[in-house]
C-alpha cells in the first residue's frame, strides 16, 4: 500500500517501529550472551583462543651391564615457520608502520641466511616456506629432528636481529650409537616413535612413558602473557640395564661374521651365557641390520632367530638324554655298550656319522664319539614318560620367557610318542626342535651342578626419579643331581679331548664340549636339504664360569659341527675367558678311555 508523499508522519512512525524491533533483537541477544549463556559463550571464546601441544615423554635409555648406552633418545625438535608472523613483522593484524614494512620485507632473506648457517643448504631451500601465503601459512615445516641445542642457537641469532616467525615442536629422536651392535636384541622404533621389534617392541609400554600436555591462550599477535595456562608434565619412560656386555657382544659379532663368510653359510648365531645365573652376556646374529634405519632393513634379518627359529639340535641333544639316563640310575659312564653298524627305528635304519661294524664303547664313548646308535639303545632303557619329563625339566617344548618378541616353544613330542619319535628325539636327529636359547639354558643347567636357571637379558630398571629396581629372577629348579652333572661335564671333556684337530683346545683351561650336525627338512621338496651345524661347550670344567654356543645354518664349506662351528666356538671362548679374567686350570688333566677296545 502506497503512502502519500505528504504523509511524512507515517513514514517516520514506520521507521521508528523498524528501529525498535532491531534494538529489541539486539538487546535480547545481549541478554542471552551476557546473562543467560554467558558461561557457554565465554567458554567457546576461550576454546577458540586456546592452543594445546603434546609434550612427548622421553623414551627410556637402554644400556649394557656396564652402563654403556645401547639405545637412547636425543632431544630434537621440529622447526616450523609462521609465514604470517614473518610477513607482518610479528604485528599480526595490527597496523604496520613504514619501519615495520621495511623490516618485514627483509626478514625472509635474513631468516633464510640464519637457517643456512645452522642447518645447511642454500636460502632457496627455505624461502618458499618463509614467504608462503594462504592456507597453512602459519604452519610451514622447515626441518625435522633438529637438535634442541641447534634450535636454541637459531632463535638466539634471530633475537639478535629482532626477527620473529619460527617456533618448534618437541620431536625426540631414537638413536643407536653402536649401529648394528646387538640390533636383533634391541630392535628399533618406527617413524611414530613406537617400538617395532626386539626389546623396543616388547618393552614399548614402559619404555615410552606418558606424554604431557601444555595449553595456553593465544591471539593473532602471539601468546597472551597473562592468559590461562595449563601444564601437565610428561613422565619419562623407564631406563633398562641389560645383562649384555657390549664389548664382548662386539667381539662375538666379529668372530661370527668372519666364520659365516669363511663357510659361506646362510645364517648364524652365537651366544655367551653365565651358567651360574642364566645371564646372557652376548647374543649375536648374522646377517643383522642397522636399527638407526630399521624401517629400510631386510625384514628377514630383523627378528632374533635365537628365539624365533627352532632347529633340530643334532648331537648336542645327547648331553640331555644321557644326563637323564644317568640321573635315573639306568646307566653309568663306565657301562659298556655294544654298538652295531645300524639300528632299526620305525621303518628305517639309523646309522652313525662314521660307518663302522660292531664296536664296543663306554657310555662316555657314546657321547665322545657321538654315536646315534648307542644313544638310541641306551634311551630305550627308560620309559617314554620319564624321558619326556626330563626334557621338559630341561626347558624343552616351552618358551624360556627371555623377553624377546616372537619366541617359539620349539617342538617336543608328547609323553606317549611313538617309538621312532623317542629314538629321534634321544639323539637330536628328528622329532624334536629347539631354539638356541632353549638348548643353551638346558646345557647350562648341567654346567650349574644340575640346577636350571631361566635365561635373562634384563638386569634392572631405573625410573625417571632415579629409583633402581633389580628384576626378580625366576625360581631355579633342579633337573639332575650334582653328581650326574659332574659326570656329564667329565664326559663332555672327553669329547673335547677326542678332537684330532684340537678344535676345542683353549690354552690354560679344561673345557667340555659337544658338537651337533643335523639335516634340514625342506618342505618345498619334502626332503632333507642342507645342514645345521653347532658346537656348545663350557669352561673351566672344574668350575664352569662360561657357556658358549655357536650355530651355523646351511654352510657350503664344511659339513660338521666340529669343522664349521667349532673354530668360532674356540675363538669366542678364548676371548670370553680372558675378558673376565677366569683363573686358569691347575693340576693334572684326566684323560679317560672311550672304549674297552682299541678303536681305529
Amino acid at each position: 500500500m502506497r503512502l502519500p508523499l505528504a504523509r511524512s508522519v507515517g513514514r517516520v512512525r514506520s521507521l521508528l517501529i523498524v528501529v525498535a524491533v532491531v534494538f529489541s533483537l539486539a538487546a535480547g541477544r545481549a541478554v542471552q550472551v551476557q546473562a543467560i549463556d554467558a558461561n557457554n559463550v565465554a567458554a567457546e571464546a576461550a576454546d577458540q583462543m586456546t592452543v594445546s601441544h603434546v609434550l612427548p615423554a622421553f623414551r627410556g635409555t637402554i644400556t649394557d651391564r656396564n652402563g654403556e648406552v645401547l639405545a637412547q633418545t636425543q632431544d630434537t625438535v621440529k622447526v616450523i615457520a609462521d609465514a604470517r608472523q614473518i610477513r607482518t613483522n610479528g604485528r599480526g593484524s595490527a597496523p604496520l608502520s613504514d619501519a615495520d614494512r621495511e623490516a618485514a620485507a627483509a626478514a625472509p632473506a635474513k631468516i633464510a641466511a640464519i637457517l643456512v648457517q645452522y642447518l645447511g643448504g642454500v636460502p632457496e631451500d627455505y624461502l618458499p616456506r618463509l614467504t608462503a601465503s594462504g592456507t597453512g601459512e602459519s604452519y610451514q615445516p622447515i626441518r625435522q629432528k633438529v637438535p634442541a641445542a641447534t634450535y636454541r642457537q637459531i632463535i638466539a641469532a634471530m633475537a639478535e636481529q629482532k626477527l620473529v616467525g619460527l617456533r618448534s615442536e618437541n620431536q625426540p629422536t631414537r638413536v643407536y650409537p653402536n649401529g648394528v651392535l646387538a640390533a636383533n636384541i634391541l630392535g628399533f622404533v618406527n617413524d611414530n616413535g613406537d617400538g617395532a621389534s626386539g626389546l623396543e617392541f616388547a618393552l614399548d609400554k614402559t619404555l615410552s612413558g606418558v606424554d604431557g600436555k601444555e595449553a595456553y591462550e593465544d591471539s593473532p599477535n602471539g601468546r597472551i602473557p597473562l592468559g590461562d595456562n595449563a601444564l601437565v608434565e610428561p613422565v619419562n619412560g623407564l631406563d633398562y640395564r641389560l645383562t649384555l656386555d657390549a664389548g664382548l657382544q662386539w667381539q662375538v659379532e666379529q668372530v661370527l661374521g668372519d666364520r659365516m663368510r669363511l663357510t659361506n653359510a646362510t645364517t648364524g648365531m652365537a651366544m655367551v651365557m653365565n651358567p651360574k645365573t642364566g645371564e646372557v652376556l652376548a647374543l649375536a646374529q648374522y646377517p643383522s641390520f642397522d636399527p638407526n634405519n630399521g624401517g629400510k632393513a631386510d625384514q628377514n634379518n630383523v627378528p632374533n632367530r635365537a628365539v624365533t627359529d627352532p632347529f633340530t639340535p643334532g648331537s648336542v641333544q645327547k648331553t640331555l638324554t644321557l644326563s637323564a639316563l644317568i640321573d635315573m640310575g639306568l646307566i653309568k659312564d663306565t657301562d659298556i655298550v655294544t654298538v652295531p653298524a645300524k639300528v632299526r627305528s620305525g621303518d628305517q635304519y639309523i646309522r652313525d656319522a662314521e660307518d663302522h661294524g660292531k664296536i664296543r664303547l663306554y657310555v662316555r664313548g657314546v657321547l665322545a664319539k657321538s654315536s646315534n646308535i648307542g644313544t638310541i639303545l641306551l634311551s630305550r632303557k627308560a620309559s617314554k614318560q620319564a624321558l619326556h619329563d626330563y626334557w621338559v625339566s630341561f626347558g624343552l617344548g616351552k618358551k624360556t620367557g627371555i623377553g624377546l618378541p616372537g619366541e617359539s616353544s620349539g617342538i617336543l613330542p608328547a609323553a606317549d610318542m611313538p617309538d621312532y619319535a623317542r629314538d629321534g628325539a634321544a639323539f637330536g636327529g628328528s622329532a624334536v626342535a629347539v631354539t638356541m636359547v632353549q638348548e643353551a639354558a638346558a646345557v647350562a643347567a648341567i654346567a650349574n651342578k644340575g640346577v636350571y636357571n631361566k635365561p635373562t637379558l634384563i638386569a634392572s630398571t631405573t625410573k625417571a626419579d632415579g629409583t633402581v629396581a633389580t628384576l626378580p629372577l625366576a625360581e631355579p629348579h633342579r633337573v639332575v643331581s650334582e653328581e650326574t652333572a659332574s659326570t656329564m661335564l667329565s664326559m663332555m671333556e672327553t669329547m673335547a679331548q677326542q678332537s684330532v684337530s684340537h678344535t676345542f683346545d683353549v690354552p690354560g683351561y679344561r673345557v667340555g664340549a659337544k658338537t651337533g650336525t643335523s639335516k634340514k627338512f625342506d618342505t618345498s621338496c619334502n626332503c632333507f636339504r642342507g645342514l645345521v651345524t653347532s658346537t656348545i661347550g663350557i669352561a673351566p670344567v672344574e668350575d664352569p664360569q662360561l657357556l658358549v654356543y655357536v650355530v651355523v645354518d646351511n654352510p657350503t664349506r664344511g659339513s660338521s659341527g666340529s669343522s664349521v662351528a667349532g673354530p668360532a666356538w674356540q675363538d669366542i671362548m678364548n676371548i670370553a675367558l680372558t675378558r673376565y679374567g677366569v683363573p686358569q686350570t691347575t693340576g693334572k688333566v684326566p684323560h679317560l678311555p672311550v672304549s674297552p677296545d682299541k678303536l681305529r
